[in-house]
């Protein structure tokens, strides 16, 4: 079984532009989210699922830069694009991951391919319909054959532009299985996710307090340990609203 992550990624963003090519000090939103992931166990691979907007170039350019896969595809239809990236590299298993979450933990997503390996699921994921987990640090996991049925039967727009929707939305039809965050890191509304400028500012805060004691690579244990001692820091952004998928 091959087992790929895919980052979806492109610069027009409304409410934060470019932002995947933003700095953290001499890395990018996209290259720390990347080499966070490479420490993943269970992946075989990553793919960077862009679009064929010009604007996009620099990210195609980055990943041949760093020997990354990437497919263009719709800039709007975002399932089709990920169901396209994936047979590209003959995908098994899917992770679903976007590009505005830098500080997604490798363990958490571990986690989550592990679940998946071991249960008699459709999907496991930590963001379905009961969040836990602060935003920004997710993990879905399904059947490149089950995203390619949504994406060839069913046509309703939002699901076209949130990939995973029409599980969650069907039940009925799918083993979704969720997982729990732990108490101590259970903040479903703490904001560890990159769409406003006070995002950004406030993962920065994040970003240059825990390099200096844990690299590229802290967890989010030492994300919520570090924000137990400044909790002002949460202020910045919380006012920042996510987007609804209806």
């Amino acid at each position: 079984m091959k087992i790929v992550a895919s980052i979806e990624a492109r610069m027009g963003s409304s409410r934060l532009p470019g932002k995947v090519l933003k700095n953290f000090g001499e890395e990018t939103t996209l290259s720390l989210l990347v080499k966070r992931l490479k420490t993943c166990k269970f992946l075989d691979d990553i793919i960077v699922a862009t679009t064929t907007n010009p604007k996009d170039n620099s990210i195609c350019d980055w990943c041949i830069a760093n020997n990354i896969s990437f497919f263009r595809g719709s800039e709007n239809d975002v399932l089709d694009r990920v169901v396209r990236s994936h047979e590209k590299i003959n995908t098994d298993l899917i992770i679903e991951i976007t590009g505005d979450c830098p500080f997604t933990d490798p363990k958490i997503v571990d986690l989550a391919i592990e679940t998946y390996l071991k249960g008699d699921f459709d999907v496991v994921t930590n963001c379905g319909n009961n969040l836990t987990w602060p935003m920004g640090i997710y993990a879905q996991v399904f059947s490149l054959n089950n995203l390619k049925w949504v994406n060839n039967n069913i046509h309703d727009e939002a699901v076209h532009e949130h990939v995973s929707l029409y599980f969650y939305e069907n039940p009925n039809l799918y083993k979704v299985h969720e997982l729990i965050a732990p108490k101590k890191v259970s903040y479903p509304d703490m904001r560890i996710v990159l769409d406003y400028e006070e995002d950004f500012i406030f993962l920065t805060h994040i970003y240059e307090n825990l390099f200096k004691e844990y690299g590229l690579y802290f967890s989010l244990d030492d994300i919520i340990n570090f924000l137990e001692k400044r909790p002002d820091l949460l202020n910045i952004n919380k006012h920042c609203i996510e987007k609804k998928t209806r």
